[in-house]
């Protein structure tokens, strides 16, 4: 099945591995508050602060549009978005219905058993990276590159393109990428475990694959989304932002666009 080009792809191997780098600062100083919504992101200014060529920071910043964090501005360029709690909400619920669908499809269909072992290898790596007691900044990185590999793997077990382009548009919404919330989770206290039972859930709704139990498959994917939904609770709960990156873009409900309550 052909799949849609990804920016990082474009760029080489050594450039889309600075390419992923710089996305994941960027992530972060977006959800930091470092980069103020609304206004235009300097791009001269990003590779002089990161320290790498413009070519991997385009590639970061089409990413980051695809993620739905920025967007693209009619004359050139991207600004950081602003989104309303039920934006976040409703993204990663249709997230979890479309990978779900796409679970249920897989294990009714059959799977070709070179996604399978391809599925099962990266699963195993990340269960190597979850091994150590904490996760340092290459560990980390690792573990989102894996996290979206097993994702995608999971779209190509589907066998449909449509199924495909739906999950390439669902995950541009704000903040429904798999990877959307793993900033989240890596900054909060129980951030190991949290990951761990995100991982718990590939390997079971790989095996309700394998044993071809379309329902349980699609259960286990919705349910996957929920681990997301708690975070986005937890952290427009708190008000530790500090702590809680990502919670200064979102606008609670009754909140307009200028951060000002009614």
């Amino acid at each position: 099945m052909t799949r849609p080009i990804s920016p990082l792809a474009e760029v080489g191997d050594s450039g889309a591995s600075q390419a992923v780098k710089a996305q994941l600062r960027l992530r972060e100083m977006i959800l930091a508050g470092e980069l103020p919504s609304g206004e235009r992101i300097a791009e001269l200014a990003i590779v002089e602060r990161l320290g790498v060529s413009r070519t991997p920071i385009r590639a970061a910043l089409m990413r980051l549009e695809q993620e739905g964090l920025l967007q693209a501005l009619p004359n050139g360029g991207y600004a950081v978005r602003t989104f309303s709690e039920r934006d976040v909400s409703d993204a990663i619920e249709l997230r979890g219905t479309v990978e779900g669908l796409a679970a249920r499809l897989a294990a009714e269909r059959g799977v070709a058993p070179r996604l399978l072992q391809e599925a099962r290898a990266c699963l195993a790596q990340v269960d190597a990276v979850l091994s150590r007691p904490a996760l340092d900044d290459e560990a980390f990185l690792r573990y989102v590159t894996l996290n979206q590999k097993f994702h995608t793997l999971l779209s190509d077990m589907a066998g449909s393109l449509v199924i495909a382009r739906e999950l390439e548009r669902v995950v541009k919404l704000p903040f429904a990428s798999p990877s959307g919330f793993v900033v989240l989770q890596a900054n909060s206290p129980q951030a190991r475990d949290m990951l761990i039972v995100a991982q718990d859930q590939h390997r079971q709704v790989l095996f309700a694959i394998e044993q071809r139990e379309g329902s349980r498959a699609e259960a286990i994917m919705r349910e996957h989304a929920r681990i997301a939904q708690r975070n986005l609770r937890e952290a427009m709960q708190s008000h530790n932002l500090d702590h809680m990156p990502g919670v200064r873009l979102i606008r609670q409900r009754g909140e307009p666009a200028d951060g000002r309550l009614r």
